[in-house]
């Protein structure tokens, strides 16, 4: 033992799995690769570290899906909006009247989602290997190949041999063991904030409803807010709730306000921002219920058991999505899916601002395969949110419709890959794109076109 380091004594670990497809990471890009990946064939295994599918959505309780739409029209489809749809005709029979013709941020009752994942992946035979963690990756000789991954377990610690990885950490937790260069934050290292969300029980939303018209104040209570601010019952930072998404009358869920600091690839800074977001929170609901009428008796029920993320690592992949990319609305020759999403950046710290760009209704832009594929790595895909593009757009494409269209993209192209015994850039593009059509993904007028008329 020398510098504070210690030397483990070589250990043989037992082969526990021999799979085609192995995908880290249960979230929605996990989800919509593993179910993608063995539905055109490939044996399949999705490892999560939790005891559940679906990520920000159930693990961080992020209370509604970003837009599937582009103002216009539906521009996220396929498993993605499958999924959702599962999850509206589950929930209970108000919920579905609500929200049956809604396609833009629709409420999550985490626990309807749940299980929805979990009976879509145990239909497609995507086996589920819960409460795991990847240890390290095992690269071949020339470092090109990951020929398997070592994981870690109540079980013990085991090697999962495999053809393709797709890693859907979203923080790039893969790509980093096997050497990808990446970036993480801004040019000074600074990251969006976490957000601590949660679940409130026992409110009246036909009150709120009735304060909202008698004041003028918006849904997220931007006046009230201010002023709770100003009266020292709010700390300094975000002036509005992000979102309040009613699951039904008397239960909603509630992202607002920010954790600052937080680099969710460091466990010190999870749990501070675990137990700073339960302060938080607790704040927050004696706001809800000293300022806000309907939520007098407001109860916190859930509060996430991970504080969220929004940005980590990014890629350094074949290509770099950019700024200008998102703006011109650019359409690329080996595009995947679209994106319609805004950039949102969050302010790093309570005395930043946020950045807002949107582009006009009915427009998108291009995700080009070539993001999901990190330099120096043959047969690694990473899709949403730690995908090849700059800052600016990593705040757009890193929400869950997005990373549903990139997963079904990844899984899809390893199973193509598996039938050609060659790498991720050995896929045929143009037939990945005829896949992709069939399965329900949308990629713009011109490939709906060549699709109808093929």
């Amino acid at each position: 033992m020398s510098n504070g380091q210690i030397t483990l004594p070589e250990q043989k670990v037992p082969v526990s799995r021999e799979v085609d497809v192995v995908v880290v990471g249960g979230g929605a890009s996990g989800i919509a690769a593993a179910i993608s990946a063995a539905k055109n064939g490939a044996k399949t295994l999705l490892i999560e570290q939790r005891g559940f599918l679906g990520g920000m959505g159930t693990v961080s309780l992020v209370p509604a899906f970003c837009p599937f739409t582009d103002k216009r029209k539906t521009i996220i489809r396929g498993i993605g909006l499958e999924l959702m749809e599962r999850m509206k005709a589950a929930c209970n029979p108000d919920y579905r009247r609500e929200y049956e013709h809604t396609l833009d941020w629709v409420p999550i009752d985490p626990e309807v989602l749940k299980r929805v994942y979990d009976d879509a992946a145990a239909e497609h035979g995507v086996s589920l290997l819960y409460h795991t963690f990847v240890y390290d990756v095992v690269l071949s000789e020339n470092g090109r190949t990951i020929e398997g991954i070592v994981i870690v377990n109540k079980t013990g610690r085991s090697f999962v041999r495999c053809r393709y990885v797709i890693d859907a950490t979203g923080d790039a937790d893969i790509a980093a063991l096997a050497g990808v260069s990446f970036q993480k934050g801004g040019e000074q290292g600074e990251l969006q904030p976490g957000s601590m969300c949660y679940m409130l029980a026992n409110v009246d939303r036909q009150r709120f409803l009735r304060f909202l018209e008698e004041t003028g104040d918006t849904g997220q209570l931007h006046k009230t807010v201010e002023r709770a601010i100003a009266e020292g019952a709010l700390p300094e930072g975000r002036k509005s709730i992000s979102g309040l998404a009613w699951v039904n009358d008397y239960l909603v869920g509630v992202n607002f306000g920010h954790v600052f600091g937080i680099d969710g690839t460091k466990a010190e800074d999870l749990t501070r921002g675990a137990i700073e977001g339960r302060k938080l929170a607790e704040r927050q609901t004696k706001f809800f219920r000293d300022y806000v009428p309907g939520f007098e008796q407001a109860h916190l029920i859930a509060s996430g058991e991970q504080v969220g993320i929004r940005e980590t690592r990014r890629i350094r992949g074949d290509y770099v999505l950019t700024a200008e990319d998102f703006m011109e609305a650019r359409t690329f020759p080996d595009d995947i899916a679209r994106n319609a999403y805004y950039i949102d950046i969050h302010l790093a710290n309570s005395k930043g601002s946020m950045t807002f760009t949107h582009l006009a209704p009915g427009q998108s832009h291009g995700v080009p395969y070539r993001v999901l594929l990190p330099e120096g790595v043959d047969n690694l895909w990473v899709p949403g949110r730690a995908a090849s593009s700059d800052r600016a757009v990593q705040g757009s494409l890193r929400v869950m419709p997005n990373c549903f269209a990139m997963g079904q993209a990844a899984g899809t192209a390893a199973a193509m890959a598996m039938g050609v015994n060659g790498s991720s850039r050995d896929v045929s593009v143009p037939e990945l794109q005829q896949r992709l059509l069939e399965q329900g993904a949308w990629l713009g007028d011109n490939y709906a076109s060549a699709a109808a008329g093929g």
